[in-house]
C-alpha cells in the first residue's frame, strides 16, 4: 500500500475540485419538482428559437422571422431563421448549465429575451434521450453539430451539410413512454397554446399557429366592432359570454390587456385564474394573484414585459411590482364601475344582482364604492328591495337587524308599526351600515333592539285588559321559572299569535345563567356573581290580542289549561324567532304539546 508523506496528504486537502452533475439526476428534477408537465418542452423550444430571432434582428431589423416545426414519425425538429452560434457559443451555451455570466457576455440574456435561466434545452430531455442542435450563426463560420444525451455526454463536430442561411435546427428523438407529448395534433394544440401571441410566425407541419398580435391591439373600424371581437376571444378563451370587457394598462410592469366580467354569480371562496403572457410567451393559465381578492367577478388576459416569473416560468414571482400591479388593476376596475354608474345605470343594476359581494368586499374601505352601494344596490327591507338612500329617505329613524332570522320575525310587525327595518345579516352588509356615516355625518341608521318594538305596539283597550287578568296571572306564573314576562298588546299582523322579544342585554344575561347552570361548583360561584352585579330587562311574550287563537285563549275558563296553552304560544315563538332551546324550554314545549293533547282527547 502505498503511504503518503504528511506534507502531500495536506497539499491534497487543500486542492480545490468541481463538483460532479449527473445529468439524468438534473433532467429528473426538471420533470418531477420543477415543471408541472413535459408539454412545457414545447413552450422552452419555442422560446430558444424566439430569442434566436431577437438577438438577429436586434442587429438586422429586416431579417426573417420564422419558426418552422416539423412532426413525422417519433421525432421533432424546430427550426429557427435566427442568429445561430459559433463553435466556441455552443461549447459555452449547450454544454454549461447555470453559467449566466457567459450568456451576458454572448448577448443572449438581455432584457427583450424571454429566456434568464439557461436551463431551456434540457427540458427536451423530458421527452427525448438525445438531442441534435445543427446551426450556423450569423458571424460566420461552419455548420455546427451538437448532439447530447441524457446520461451527460455530448460532443461537437462538423455538420455532414452546410445550412444556407444563419439559424438553429433542433432534433429530438423521442422516447416511447413520451410519444403522446409529440403527436401532430399535441404539439400543434401546445405551440398555439404558448406561442399564439409571438412577434414571428410559427407553423408546426405547415399549419400556422400564432395570431396578427394580441387581440386587444388589433386596430378595429369601430368601437362596437373591436368589442364584439374581444367577447368573442374571451368566449373562445373561458367558455362563457362575458357581461363586460374592459381595457387594462401599466405602463410600470409593460402591462396590457383585458378584464372580462363574468356573466354568473361567481364564489368568492374560489380563487380566480387568469391568463399571463410575458413578452408574448404564455406563462401560465391559471394565475393567481393578479387582482385583488374583491375582483373574483373578472378573468384578466394581459401581457407583461417587466413582471418576473418563478424559475418554473408557470407562475408569477410575488414581488413590489406584482403587488403594485394588483393595486393598479384594482383601481382600473374601480373606475369602471363608477363609470358604468354615470353612463349605464340599468347595467349597473344588472352587475349589481351578479357581483354585489364584490362591490360590498371594496366598500368596506373605498368611500367612492361605499356611496355607489349606496345609491344603487338594493337591499331586503321591510317595505321590499330598496336602496340605502331611497330606505332613509323613507324612514329617517330606520333601523337594521344584526341577522337574517332576527329580519325575517320581525320585519312583518315593524313594517306594519310604521317601524323600517333592513336586513342586515348578510356577509359585510352590518359593516356597511355602520360605514355609512363616512360618506354623510347626518345618517342615523342604528341596529334594532328587538325589546325597542314593545314600545310601539299598540296597548289593548283596557277593559279587554280587566278581563284578560286572570289568564295573564296564570301565564306570568307558568312562565315565570323560564325567565319570560307575559305583556298583551294590539298590532298587526293579525296572523301572528304571538312574538318574542329581548334585549341584547337580555340575551347576555341568558347566555350567562346558562353557562353557570353547566359549569361546575367553582365556575358556577364565579358566574353567579357576575350575574347578580348585571341587571338586564326579562324577555317578554308579546301576546298579539287581534290574533283571533288568542282571544279565544284569553276566554278560557280553566287556568291550568291557559298555562299550558301559554307555554306552547311560548315554544312557538321562539320556533318562529329561530331562537335557541335552552332544556327548560323543550321541556316546557313538549309538556305543553303532550298536556293539549290530553285535553283534546278527554
Amino acid at each position: 500500500m502505498i503511504r503518503l508523506c504528511p506534507t502531500l496528504q495536506l497539499w491534497l486537502l487543500g486542492v480545490e475540485n468541481a463538483f460532479q452533475v449527473d445529468l439524468r439526476g438534473v433532467v429528473d428534477l426538471l420533470s418531477r419538482h420543477l415543471y408541472s408537465s413535459p408539454r412545457v418542452y414545447v413552450r422552452e423550444l419555442l422560446q430558444n428559437a424566439a430569442d434566436a430571432i431577437t438577438a438577429r434582428r436586434s442587429q438586422d431589423a429586416d431579417a426573417p422571422a420564422t419558426v418552422t416545426v416539423e412532426v413525422t414519425g417519433g421525432q421533432i425538429t424546430v427550426a429557427d431563421s435566427g442568429v445561430g452560434l459559433t463553435e466556441d457559443e455552443v461549447h459555452t451555451l449547450l454544454a454549461t448549465i447555470g453559467r449566466s455570466s457567459k450568456r451576458d457576455e454572448l448577448g443572449f440574456a438581455r432584457h427583450e429575451f424571454l429566456g434568464q435561466f439557461g436551463i431551456g434545452l434540457l427540458s427536451g430531455f423530458l421527452v427525448a434521450d438525445e438531442i441534435k442542435v445543427e446551426t450556423r450563426s450569423v458571424k460566420g463560420g461552419p455548420t455546427v453539430l451538437w448532439t447530447g444525451r441524457s446520461d451527460g455526454r455530448y460532443q461537437v463536430e462538423r455538420a455532414a451539410e452546410e445550412r444556407g442561411e444563419p439559424g438553429t435546427t433542433v432534433t429530438l428523438a423521442v422516447r416511447h413512454d413520451a410519444a403522446e407529448w409529440v403527436t401532430e395534433r399535441t404539439v400543434t394544440e401546445l405551440a398555439t397554446l404558448y406561442g399564439s401571441l409571438l412577434p414571428i410566425d410559427v407553423t408546426v407541419n405547415g399549419r400556422r399557429t400564432t395570431l396578427d398580435g394580441p387581440p386587444w391591439q388589433t386596430p378595429h373600424d369601430s368601437p362596437g366592432e373591436r368589442r364584439a371581437e374581444l367577447i368573442a376571444y374571451g368566449r373562445e378563451l373561458f367558455g362563457f359570454t362575458p357581461f363586460d370587457v374592459l381595457d387594462l394598462k401599466v405602463p410600470e410592469a409593460g402591462l396590457s390587456g383585458v378584464a372580462f366580467i363574468l356573466p354568473s354569480q361567481a364564489n368568492p371562496a374560489a380563487k380566480g385564474t387568469h391568463r399571463v403572457y410575458l413578452k408574448r410567451m404564455l406563462l401560465t393559465e391559471q394565475a393567481e394573484g393578479l387582482l385583488p381578492g374583491w375582483a373574483f367577478f373578472a378573468r384578466c388576459v394581459v401581457d407583461a414585459g417587466e413582471l418576473r416569473p418563478t424559475a418554473s416560468r408557470e407562475a408569477l414571482y410575488e414581488d413590489d411590482l406584482l403587488e403594485h400591479v394588483r393595486d393598479e388593476l384594482g383601481r382600473q376596475l374601480r373606475e369602471w364601475l363608477v363609470r358604468l354608474a354615470e353612463t349605464d345605470p340599468d347595467g349597473l343594476r344588472a352587475f349589481l344582482r351578479l357581483h354585489h359581494l364584490g362591490v360590498k368586499a371594496l366598500a368596506l374601505h373605498d368611500d367612492d364604492m361605499l356611496r355607489l352601494v349606496d345609491r344603487w344596490l338594493e337591499y331586503e327591507t321591510s317595505a321590499g328591495p330598496m336602496t340605502l338612500a331611497q330606505f332613509r329617505a323613507t324612514y329617517p329613524q330606520g333601523r337594521y337587524t344584526a341577522s337574517v332570522d332576527e329580519f325575517r320575525q320581525l320585519a312583518g310587525v315593524s313594517g306594519a308599526q310604521g317601524v323600517g327595518l333592513i336586513n342586515g345579516g348578510y356577509v359585510y352588509d352590518g359593516e356597511i351600515l355602520r360605514r355609512l356615516q363616512r360618506i354623510d355625518p347626518d345618517i342615523r341608521l342604528e341596529p334594532l333592539d328587538p325589546a325597542e318594538l314593545a314600545t310601539s305596539l299598540a296597548p289593548v283597550d283596557p277593559a279587554a285588559e280587566l278581563a284578560a287578568r286572570p289568564f295573564l296571572n296564570a301565564a306570568a306564573r307558568a312562565l315565570d321559572p323560564l325567565g319570560c314576562e307575559v305583556v298583551l298588546r294590539d298590532f298587526d299582523p293579525a296572523s301572528l299569535s304571538a312574538l318574542y322579544l329581548t334585549s341584547r342585554a337580555a340575551e347576555h344575561h341568558a347566555q350567562l345563567r346558562e353557562a353557570k347552570d353547566n359549569s361546575d361548583e367553582l365556575w358556577a360561584d364565579v358566574l353567579g356573581a357576575m350575574e347578580r352585579s348585571l341587571t338586564a330587562d326579562r324577555p317578554r311574550l308579546v301576546l298579539n290580542h287581534r290574533n283571533p287563537l288568542v282571544r279565544r285563549i284569553l276566554a278560557v275558563e280553566q287556568l291550568d289549561l291557559a298555562a299550558t296553552a301559554v307555554e306552547a304560544l311560548y315554544g312557538m315563538a321562539l320556533l318562529h324567532g329561530h331562537h335557541p332551546l335552552r332544556a327548560a324550554d323543550t321541556a316546557a314545549l313538549n309538556r305543553s304539546f303532550l298536556g293539549l293533547l290530553d285535553w283534546a282527547t278527554q
